[in-house]
């Protein structure tokens, strides 16, 4: 039988705004927009909250438009960015947790599938960002998720 509807789910959520350039509203300038990530970025917010926070406490729409880089081209300029990407390190905590699990529960066989699943997501994302040059080619994942 085919799908009725495009989505499954409820389609709520905010949307990134339309237009290209920085609103007329805005008098928040390149330099203090910079600041301010890099603000956050020190006292350990992750990259992707950076921009929900600026959106949401300092009515910043996207950080592109005004400064024209994005955050983690501003990290990377000011010796901030991560050494592994935040959607790998997120995964392999994932991973890390699930095994926890395991060790206790050694007869959760849909934990066992998952966990498959999401290191096979791991390594998919090691071999594309090994390729893409931000991780370097030695890098092993194995030594990143000890299981204790």
């Amino acid at each position: 039988m085919a799908r009725m509807h495009a989505r499954k789910r409820g389609g709520s959520g905010s949307k990134r705004p339309i237009s290209k350039i920085p609103p007329p509203w805005l008098t928040v300038s390149p330099d203090e927009v910079e600041a301010l990530v890099v603000k956050y970025a020190k006292s350990g917010v992750p990259p992707s909250q950076i921009g929900v926070i600026l959106r949401d406490q300092h009515g910043i729409p996207l950080v592109k438009p005004i400064v024209g880089k994005r955050v983690l081209q501003i990290l990377r300029n000011n010796g901030l960015a991560p050494e592994i990407p935040e959607d790998l390190k997120n995964l392999i905590e994932r991973a890390r947790r699930m095994h926890v699990h395991l060790q206790a529960n050694r007869s959760d066989s849909y934990n066992k599938k998952r966990l498959q699943l999401v290191e096979a997501k791991i390594h998919r994302l090691v071999k594309y960002y090994r390729s893409a040059g931000v991780l370097p080619e030695n890098f092993e994942v194995q030594t990143l998720y000890k299981y204790e």
